[in-house]
């Protein structure tokens, strides 16, 4: 199948978007995103036009009928945002209906152009690569990232997973987005250790916690003691 990319005249693709789709994606959602989202999304924010989903319905069935579900919909912007091209910022896009939500564009929203030299060179994953420190700022503040420290054993995973996919060639700007919604996927899936900040999961700073039956068993023995 031939790579159908449109692009509006009066507000044309920027060259990180016309790189992420010339990626491995469905024209499908290559028309949702240049014909639906990126019309009308705003260019400082990122942030899209509440979504309707019988609009993109109506668009993707204009010729032929092969769309009737929403979990459709859901799938085609789950590829957008495999590829960075989306992000829904509260949790991981699945079955849930996101009729009348807002997403963020990352690639959109206006980012310094200091970086526009990290668009330039492709390559593989290497053993020794680090993410862009601004950029990777930049983008967690653009993604809703709450907690944006990591370290180095979660850079090691980023570039254990990566090394076995050599076919994958990116440019470091594409590297640092992809670390950065690796780790905000992270944190949507840490288990109990953590605290809820708004729809993410924040690992708890080490300390003592001491719930309502332990203090009353502190203050037994402590009355015991004393008498």
């Amino acid at each position: 199948m031939a790579t159908a990319i449109f692009s509006n005249r009066d507000d044309p693709l920027n060259q990180s978007e016309l790189i992420a789709l010339q990626g491995p994606i469905s024209n499908e959602a290559r028309v949702i995103y240049t014909l639906v989202l990126r019309p009308g999304a705003d260019p400082a924010t990122g942030m899209t036009q509440p979504l309707s989903y019988r609009q993109m319905l109506d668009l993707l069935n204009s010729k032929q009928s092969l769309f009737s579900l929403g979990r459709q919909i859901n799938q085609l912007l789950k590829e957008l945002a495999d590829h960075g091209l989306l992000d829904c910022r509260e949790e991981p896009i699945s079955n849930k209906s996101l009729n009348g939500k807002s997403l963020l564009l990352p690639l959109l929203a206006k980012t310094n152009q200091e970086f526009d030299q990290l668009h330039l060179t492709w390559q593989p994953m290497q053993m020794k690569w680090q993410p862009h420190q601004a950029l990777f700022e930049e983008l967690a503040r653009l993604v809703g990232l709450l907690d944006n420290q990591y370290n180095q054993d979660e850079v090691g995973d980023f570039i254990a997973y990566w090394l076995s996919r050599p076919e994958m060639n990116l440019t470091l700007f594409q590297w640092t987005q992809k670390f950065v919604l690796h780790l905000k996927r992270k944190r949507l899936g840490l288990g109990t250790m953590s605290r809820q900040v708004g729809h993410q999961l924040i690992p708890n700073t080490p300390g003592l916690t001491i719930d309502d039956n332990a203090k009353k068993l502190v203050e037994k023995y402590s009355a015991k003691h004393k008498g």
